[in-house]
């Protein structure tokens, strides 16, 4: 049964805050295999004009995949999140993420397609700092691919 299209504009509670750390940041750049400086040394990243390391463009996506458990685990929309495929991820920057941000997310379902019997949802993470300053907006596509032929539900 496809997705009810009335989701699309519902808004999902902010999530607690994350407190980014240094060492977060140096894991998540090492495990992606970025050197870059700015994002493991504290005097590299000044140089640059920040006030702290810096995280990579990629670092959000940990924050923004765990709000949309709201819009996944939601029973009201009725995801089958065993069919779920991440099919595409952006990332719209104010500012770089940095260590010290406490960043909270808040989500919304963006839109609702039904294609080849697959229902496609396009959600919207908006990240913001402890001020409310806006950092980062984050926008995934997840597929629920439709059940096979075999009568699979």
């Amino acid at each position: 049964m496809p997705l009810d299209p009335s989701f699309i504009g519902r808004t999902y509670p902010p999530t607690e805050p994350y407190e980014v750390g240094r060492e977060k940041i140096r894991e998540f750049a090492a495990a992606i295999g970025d050197a870059n400086p700015a994002y493991t040394d504290a005097e590299a990243a000044k140089s640059l004009g920040h006030p702290d390391v810096i995280a990579p463009p990629t670092f959000p996506f940990m924050l923004t995949f765990r709000a949309a458990a709201q819009v996944v685990n939601d029973p009201e929309l009725g995801l089958d999140y065993s069919r779920v495929v991440h099919g595409d991820q952006k990332f719209a920057y104010t500012r770089p993420v940095r260590a010290g941000d406490r960043l909270s997310v808040t989500v919304t379902i963006d839109a609702i397609k039904s294609l080849a019997g697959n229902d496609v949802l396009t959600v919207r993470g908006e990240v913001d700092d402890a001020s409310g300053e806006h950092v980062v907006t984050s926008t995934m596509t997840l597929v629920a691919r439709a059940a096979d032929e075999a009568g699979e539900e």
